[in-house]
């Protein structure tokens, strides 16, 4: 007579293996994740200080850091994916990419003034192996929610250019955002039952409508207008004087 137990309990040791290993590797997934995030927010802090007398040394500072976020922490995640780990573990690791878009997108537009594309920044990851040597091509979703996120980031920036009396880059990155807003609009109607991406486009709006307001303030206000008085922080909150 053949035992049940011991029938049963060579493949169900083999499934206690595989779900081990898979929350292993989701573990360590989860850990580079949140290193790419805590080191890509260094980068956009980083790339917050520049001014006109320091914008070069600030940007080469910043293109380093994102180089060592990029061969020190992202390889991490790439590393640890292979074949349908792309997908079946994207929760995992999603949130460090898009803050890595983020950062790379900021920066990209604080040096050229222009948007930085899922080509470009696939290109920047050439040479960059997953567990089966293919090439890592990171997935258009984590590229527009992390575009998504980079309205925030442009939004400060505005509000400070104001506050230091350049207001014409505020008006600039005014009708970039703008012009971003409506076509992330467009590609969103078109996106999946993804709450993600409606929560981005409500920020995207709300940041939007930050530098708009600001840069209305400005515009009616004139010569009266004197930012430093109205505003105490990057962020745009308004404070009494006393």
């Amino acid at each position: 007579m053949i035992s049940t137990g011991s029938a049963f309990r060579e493949p169900f040791e083999h499934y206690a293996e595989m779900l081990t290993s898979m929350h292993e590797k989701r573990e360590r997934l989860v850990k580079a994740s949140r290193d790419v995030t805590i080191y890509s927010k260094k980068v956009i802090f980083q790339v917050h200080r520049l001014n006109a007398k320091n914008k070069n040394s600030v940007l080469e500072q910043a293109e380093k850091d994102l180089l060592n976020v990029k061969l020190e922490h992202v390889t991490r995640v790439i590393k640890d994916l292979q074949g349908l780990d792309f997908w079946k573990f994207r929760r995992a690791y999603s949130p460090g990419m898009q803050e890595y878009v983020e950062a790379a997108a900021f920066l990209e537009f604080c040096k050229n003034g222009r948007l930085l594309t899922l080509e470009d920044l696939n290109k920047s990851f050439t040479g960059l192996k997953d567990a089966s040597n293919n090439d890592f091509r990171l997935n258009l979703m984590d590229y527009l929610l992390g575009v998504g996120d980079l309205t925030g980031e442009l939004m400060r920036l505005a509000i400070s250019n104001v506050t230091e009396g350049e207001t014409e880059s505020a008006k600039s990155i005014c009708s970039f955002v703008r012009s971003l807003y409506i076509s992330l609009s467009l590609i969103s109607q078109e996106v999946d039952d993804s709450w993600e991406m409606k929560q981005k486009m409500d920020t995207m709006l709300q940041s939007l409508m930050k530098i708009e307001n600001t840069c209305y303030t400005v515009h009616v206000r004139g010569s009266e207008y004197f930012p430093s008085a109205d505003f105490d922080s990057i962020d745009g909150r308004q404070v009494e004087e006393g």
